[in-house]
């Protein structure tokens, strides 16, 4: 019997392999396509997020008729955005909790996880509706923890960051790949010190235009000084890693620093893109874009490798 179950599973495995992802994806379970359905989920619950934060006074007008939405002020805006969030988190905590511990493929909560597709759109649209119809209290208060969530998550993107990019210098300075490689790496390097040269400079003409600004100022020299100082480390004789890995991180550290002071309040004199952060603009489109890149790097890359936290 058990080695009838070891053939089912071994036949199961080589038909994932051969067969289209679509066929996989409407077959039922497939441990290899799971991430890529659950990241399409994430991406639509973000763009979901996006719509009703700028675009749902227009459309989604019917929200403003409900109880908890307070003729829209509740369900509409930012305010919009935290009850997606908790829909998203709702569903997300939902198989956190169904399949943690789980160390064994092919049972039933490993099914659970990596199929049953159909059932877990439909949860996932029910804990997103639902969201929309709990108290503004609750809603406030989901917010105060993600704030602090939001940090954890920084954190971990953080490490799978630059895990990866560490990954990427290590594979194009093998020795397979140096001498192919180094004109591409020098041309990658040099592209992304100039854009942290170019959008620190613009921050420095944006958010602080009067000498006054000490807290932007603070923020965008220390973003300098990390820059200089992960560059010095970078080319230390016991280190030498070159300018791919402190570039590529200079890039994140920007834009980290750019998200951060952008989302000053309009009424900040020292924020003078504020009037034009409030509409979505093309940097709005770059910012989402580039923060949906992290967050997939940061979840494939740990569900790739977990042990980059050590």
């Amino acid at each position: 019997m058990e080695s009838g179950l070891g053939s089912n599973c071994n036949e199961r495995h080589w038909i994932f392999k051969d067969d289209s992802w679509f066929s996989q994806f409407r077959n039922g379970s497939n441990p290899w396509m799971a991430r890529y359905a659950y990241a399409l989920i994430f991406l639509v619950s973000n763009l979901l997020a996006w719509a009703v934060r700028d675009y749902g006074h227009n459309a989604f007008p019917e929200m403003e008729k409900l109880k908890n939405c307070q003729g829209g002020r509740g369900c509409l805006g930012a305010e919009g955005v935290l009850r997606v969030s908790l829909g998203c988190f709702a569903f997300y905590f939902v198989m956190f909790l169904s399949t943690a511990g789980n160390s064994r493929m092919y049972n039933c909560r490993d099914s659970w996880h990596s199929g049953w597709w159909s059932a877990k759109i439909g949860l996932w649209i029910a804990l997103t509706v639902t969201s929309f119809l709990v108290p503004t209290f609750i809603v406030q208060i989901y917010g105060e923890i993600a704030h602090f969530g939001a940090g954890v998550f920084l954190l971990v993107q953080l490490v799978s960051v630059i895990s990866f990019i560490t990954w990427l210098n290590d594979c194009c300075q093998s020795e397979k790949t140096a001498e192919r490689c180094h004109i591409h790496v020098m041309l990658l390097a040099t592209a992304a010190y100039i854009i942290c040269i170019f959008g620190i400079i613009m921050m420095y003409i944006w958010y602080a235009p009067e000498p006054s600004c000490l807290l932007n100022i603070f923020f965008i020299t220390w973003t300098l000084v990390l820059l200089q100082l992960m560059t010095s480390v970078s080319l230390h004789p016991k280190i030498n890693s070159g300018f791919l890995t402190p570039g590529l991180m200079g890039l994140y550290v920007v834009f980290i620093c750019w998200c951060a002071i952008r989302s000053e309040p309009a009424g900040e004199s020292c924020n003078r893109k504020a009037e034009a952060s409030n509409k979505t603009d093309w940097l709005t489109i770059i910012s989402f874009v580039v923060a949906l890149l992290a967050m997939v790097i940061a979840t494939f890359s740990t569900g790739i490798d977990s042990q980059c936290f050590q």
